[in-house]
């Protein structure tokens, strides 16, 4: 069945439901005029079925009309946005599915809103016309709405990590040898470990593997550490331990083909870290660490070694389980990218569970406020040795109050230089909002030696006005307070009139 049958079919179908509705006949009703069944009209009004010629001939009479009428019927004004919508594949791109959710039911509900929804409706498809949105933006947004729906928490990958330790016999001692992990791959899996495999082609210098199905080759970089190979092992057992078909073949998503590409990459990785990281003893070291009474940047990066995590891991798993076996669920976690040469800072991985938080990034070329820990960290890597293997991990802590907002974040950040690139430095930060539930499971959170400061989001949107290290002046507020000037001095000037 063609894309375009499909339109057709659920454009077909939100038709006959309006003609029936309007008519005030039942799914009865309309099988008794039309010698349909019940079931097969509401396969039809599902668009999940189109009639063949005889039965629409039938439908159609029954609803007082004739076959003739059926394109103008298709082409009415209020259904128009609908058919572009469809037509245009943006629903499509969207993984509906994994969420529960029909395009025929999405359809309905566009057809059936005020001509303001379709009005706005119309309007985004021009916007992603005109910026040429590329469907793997979709892929990673709604990979993200669905990590977020979830708490970032899947029981189903933590026992399968479980499944897998116990049947390839995996010690409980941490860390894992890469050497375990390649072992499974090798003698249950049929691959061939290539260690040294992409040192050959240079134009993927940028890769840590790159995996060749035909002959289960895993191509690795040479210069990998440890915990890297251990990672890249542990992803490749995921996806032949879970059963993952469609895969991408490289360490890293170069472009999602697929929302079940894009998916599954997420799901082997998951199932890695659970791996490297597993699950009770993890959460039980956590539950220990924040029992301390002071912040303890020693102990923190302590752990980081006990299981030879790179920050990243670490904080990804701190996702996992915050949430689930701590009640922590309002929390951020953010990767910035720095490089010294040009002095620019990204933020290229987000994730915010219970609501969107602030921090967060943006897409509009603004200076990140230059008071938040992760950002001044970033900053004093820059003497640091630009050498992945050489460059010292720094782990801050900070009290971060949003300006303008009576939230304020436990803010944890580990930075380090030289990586992913030589030119490049990285910081992730986990965000905790203080509330009840974290005064409660934090104890030191009271520790008076921690950095408590007001932070913003964008220099540009920042009221502050006796910054030291703004970056940039604050040109949002000022239009805003310009334009505030202007309506107040307009209504004054009416008052006088």
């Amino acid at each position: 069945m063609s894309a375009k049958l499909q339109h057709e079919k659920i454009i077909f179908g939100l038709a006959i439901k309006q003609l029936r509705q309007a008519r005030n006949m039942s799914f009865a009703d309309l099988a008794q005029a039309s010698g349909l069944s019940v079931s097969y009209l509401n396969e039809i009004e599902k668009g999940k079925k189109y009639p063949k010629e005889e039965k629409l001939d039938h439908l159609m009479q029954a609803l007082g009309l004739n076959a003739a009428a059926l394109p103008s019927l298709l082409a009415q004004k209020h259904m128009s946005p609908v058919m572009e919508l469809l037509a245009s594949n943006f629903l499509n791109d969207l993984p509906l599915d994994v969420f529960g959710i029909e395009l025929a039911k999405v359809a309905e509900i566009i057809a059936g809103a005020p001509a303001q929804v379709n009005a706005f409706i119309s309007a985004l498809l021009d916007i992603s016309r005109n910026y040429a949105l590329r469907e793997e933006h979709f892929y990673f947004a709604a990979l993200r709405a669905y990590l977020e729906l979830h708490n970032n928490y899947f029981e189903d990958l933590e026992q399968a990590a479980i499944d897998c330790i116990r049947q390839f016999g995996i010690p409980d001692r941490r860390p894992l040898p890469a050497s375990t992990l390649a072992g499974i791959l090798e003698h249950a899996y049929g691959y061939c470990l290539d260690n040294d495999g992409l040192d050959a082609y240079p134009e993927l210098n940028h890769l840590r593997a790159v995996f060749i199905p035909s002959q289960r080759r895993l191509l690795l970089k040479s210069s990998l550490s440890e915990t890297q190979r251990s990672f890249q092992f542990g992803k490749e057992i995921g996806f032949n331990f879970l059963k993952l078909k469609q895969r991408a073949v490289t360490s890293s998503l170069q472009r999602g083909r697929s929302f079940e590409e894009v998916l599954n990459h997420a799901r082997a990785t998951y199932f890695s870290d659970a791996l490297l990281l597993p699950l009770h003893p993890f959460v039980d070291d956590i539950r220990q660490f924040f029992a301390l009474d002071c912040w303890d940047e020693r102990a923190f990066l302590w752990l980081l070694d006990k299981y030879a995590a790179t920050p990243e891991m670490f904080f990804h798993r701190l996702t996992n389980i915050l949430p689930q076996f701590m009640g922590l669920d309002n929390l951020f976690f953010m990767r910035f990218t720095h490089t010294p040469a040009t002095g620019t800072f990204e933020v290229d991985r987000e994730l915010h569970l219970s609501r969107r938080h602030q921090p967060h990034g943006n897409a509009v070329a603004e200076h990140y406020c230059r008071r938040w820990i992760t950002i001044r960290l970033l900053e004093a890597l820059c003497p640091q040795p630009q050498n992945a293997n050489e460059g010292e991990l720094l782990a801050r802590v900070q009290l971060s109050s949003i300006i303008d907002s009576n939230d304020q974040y436990l803010s944890i950040t580990v930075a380090r230089a030289g990586y992913p690139t030589p030119q490049q430095n990285v910081s992730v930060t986990l965000g905790l909002l203080v509330n009840d539930a974290l005064r409660q499971k934090v104890r030191f959170l009271n520790d008076p030696t921690i950095q408590q400061r007001a932070v913003g989001t964008t220099c540009e949107r920042c009221p502050l006005t006796d910054c030291t290290e703004r970056a940039a002046p604050p040109l949002i507020i000022t239009k805003k307070q310009q334009y505030q000037q202007v309506q107040e001095l307009l209504l004054r000037l009416d008052g006088q009139l």
